[in-house]
């Protein structure tokens, strides 16, 4: 039986998806003013910080390219992208198979905790695994 985590999470993701594959590639790159970011950029930054909070956080390992960080970390914006910008089709596909990893790694576990708590730029702790996703 799923937890009730993974339902919400997929849920979620689900939604997400449905709006965006509606959408052309161009459309995804526009960065509308008085935004720093455009669409593109929030769905990775939704893949790697699922990725660092779901997987690095719990001492497993990330699948994400290397460079995605450069890309869709806190604090970067389309501007400054070089050459290795993921296309929609990719991130969109990394994205619908992000929250089944999450599930099967982290299934077992969510009441373990952390071997180190954190507190998010926010101000929430995570002590626990069910925290992290």
């Amino acid at each position: 039986m799923s937890h009730y985590l993974f339902n919400q999470l997929r849920f979620v993701r689900d939604c997400t998806l449905k709006q965006v594959k509606a959408m052309s590639e161009e459309a995804t790159r526009e960065v509308p003013r008085g935004f720093n970011n455009n669409i593109l950029w929030n769905l990775g930054h939704i893949l790697l910080v699922h990725e660092k909070f779901s997987f690095a956080l719990t001492n497993n390992k990330m699948e994400l390219p290397e460079h995605f960080a450069e890309l869709f970390a806190p604090g970067t914006k389309p501007e400054n992208w070089g050459t290795q910008v993921p296309g929609l089709d990719e991130i969109l596909l990394l994205l619908s198979k992000q929250i089944e990893r999450i599930e099967q790694t982290l299934g077992q576990c969510l009441e373990d905790e952390l071997v180190k708590p954190i507190v998010t730029s926010s101000g929430l702790e995570i002590s626990k695994v069910k925290e992290t996703p």
